[in-house]
């Protein structure tokens, strides 16, 4: 059907980021991810993606200690988790979280910049205290409370895990924040923007956006990556496995993308940031993985590439992150582009109302039910 998906379709303007699917290329207000990852924290970003510009010296201790100041959580939230059946996803409890939160936010109701801005500050520094406290609770442990001088990376890890990490764990994981942070009108993304063009709140535009991430099409693709790395088992068998998924006709996951025609710029660097936290048998089995692809695709004169949820997975179980909570990580970092989308779709508002092309029965009459 023509248009389906809105694959295309310009449904706005917007500053926050520029994707460029043929070259390979993303960029966050003007900036290269590679120069970003290399060269810039994830609360830098943060910064960069709510006001355009990113920050100098006072501007970022400033959003440091605001973050720092956000981190924690009523009593009730955590109460609510632990009610929480253990059957839950925990993107599903991740949602439930975040709508509860807006109870008990003064500011929740106020549309103002300012109050929004205050809201996606505090978010973003929530969030990874809910992720963190669903995982302790779920291994029957005590939620770890959240450090003020700990970045938010070396913090999401910290109550994670129970111990500071070494600066070679948190810096790859605030890599990682960064390439998830934002990546245009991304199905997420778009739902967040739909939410508040009625003028619903922020907590209610990302309650939407983290139930459209949770699907196994968008964020749910990396715990499935890692799903099949398990099911492979070892990187001998990685050929085989492939070779056989192929010749099902199944979709091997981590590969293509919506968007890019080429190589997800986002996967070089966590392929990198891998090798660099030490070899592990789920890195040797994605690049064995890789490589069987790359061949047969070149064999079948298709152009199929790593995406960053590829790597993602095999990164975040190094670093302790248990699969079942891969895509709440990426929450974690979305949530600023998230926040950035819905300042932005503010800023000039209106009610996001597409139309279908009807493609039903032609006019009818309603017979009475008896002869029917």
């Amino acid at each position: 059907m023509a248009g389906s998906g809105l694959e295309g379709v310009v449904v706005a303007e917007s500053r926050v980021s520029r994707i460029d699917g043929e070259a390979g290329t993303l960029e966050y207000g003007g900036y290269p991810i590679e120069e970003l990852a290399e060269h810039t924290t994830f609360e830098e970003v943060a910064y960069l993606l709510w006001n355009g510009e990113l920050p100098d010296e006072k501007q970022l201790a400033l959003v440091r200690q605001r973050l720092a100041n956000g981190y924690r959580l009523p009593d009730e939230v955590y109460q609510l988790i632990r009610a929480t059946p253990p059957s839950a996803h925990p993107m599903a409890v991740l949602r439930t979280a975040i709508s509860a939160l807006g109870l008990y936010d003064p500011q929740a109701a106020d549309m103002s910049r300012e109050a929004n801005v205050d809201k996606a500050i505090r978010l973003t520094a929530q969030f990874p205290t809910i992720t963190a406290a669903i995982a302790r609770i779920r291994r029957g442990k005590e939620p770890v409370s959240p450090r003020d001088d700990l970045g938010l990376a070396a913090n999401l890890l910290y109550m994670l895990n129970g111990e500071v990490p070494g600066d070679r764990e948190a810096q790859t994981m605030d890599v990682a924040l960064i390439l998830h942070a934002e990546h245009g009108f991304n199905a997420s993304t778009f739902s967040a923007r739909v939410t508040v063009a009625t003028l619903a709140d922020m907590h209610s535009a990302l309650t939407s956006a983290i139930g459209t991430l949770k699907g196994p099409l968008h964020g749910g693709a990396n715990e499935r990556v890692m799903q099949m790395l398990e099911q492979i088992g070892e990187p001998s068998r990685a050929e085989s496995w492939i070779l056989d998924a192929l010749e099902r006709k199944e979709k091997i996951m981590g590969f293509g993308h919506r968007v890019y025609r080429t190589v997800d710029p986002r996967a070089p660097i966590l392929r990198k940031l891998g090798d660099e936290l030490g070899r592990s048998k789920w890195l040797e089995m994605s690049d064995r993985v890789r490589e069987v692809m790359e061949r047969e695709m070149e064999q079948r004169g298709k152009a199929i590439y790593p995406n960053v949820d590829f790597f993602s997975a095999s990164v975040y179980d190094r670093l302790g992150v248990p699969m079942e909570l891969f895509t709440n990580i990426f929450a974690c970092a979305r949530v600023t582009g998230w926040t950035a989308h819905v300042l932005e779709q503010l800023e000039d508002n209106r009610l996001i109302r597409p139309k279908a092309k009807y493609i039903g029965p032609g006019s009818r009459s309603v017979r009475p039910i008896a002869e029917r």
